[in-house]
């Protein structure tokens, strides 16, 4: 097998407004995660996360948090970033029941991975769209932060 290797892109941190809970539907217990704000932080990526995205997050019958993120960045020196982003949440009964709960959890206590995907017209970041990221989550008291990293 080829190696895979990767390199730090950047430390997202997403902060939440309270969810809007539609219920049990047919693909799950289904619930719309407004983001309020956050930051970007990294030696290329460095701004802000901009209010009015969100999260279309479903927890499936087996506990398996699928999430569904829409974000958009404003990094330093103006320039915009579309961040688009599905990924898995998921662990130990105990552990899931801490988190819901709002404690804290050694993030190596469960799984939090994201697949997130970058979009800009701005020219000093083109070399974003055509990149592939994997990041490793952990789950704060205002919201996900995520360590991204870039596939070489």
């Amino acid at each position: 097998m080829l190696p895979l290797r990767v390199r730090p892109l950047a430390v997202l941190t997403a902060w939440l407004d309270p969810p809007q809970r539609l219920g049990h539907t047919p693909e799950g217990d289904r619930k719309i995660v407004p983001v309020a704000g956050g930051s970007v932080s990294g030696e290329r990526l460095s701004g802000e996360i901009l209010p009015f995205g969100g999260d279309w997050a479903v927890t499936r019958a087996d506990g398996v948090l699928l999430l569904d993120v829409r974000l958009t960045l404003r990094l330093d020196g103006g320039a915009l970033v579309n961040v688009a982003y599905t990924g898995m949440r998921h662990g130990p009964d105990a552990v899931m029941a801490r988190l819901a709960a709002g404690d804290a959890v050694d993030p190596s206590d469960y799984y939090f991975r994201i697949q997130p995907r970058f979009e800009t017209a701005h020219p000093d970041y083109l070399w974003l769209n055509r990149l592939l990221a994997i990041g490793v989550g952990e789950r704060l008291a205002e919201g996900p932060r995520y360590h991204v990293y870039e596939v070489l």
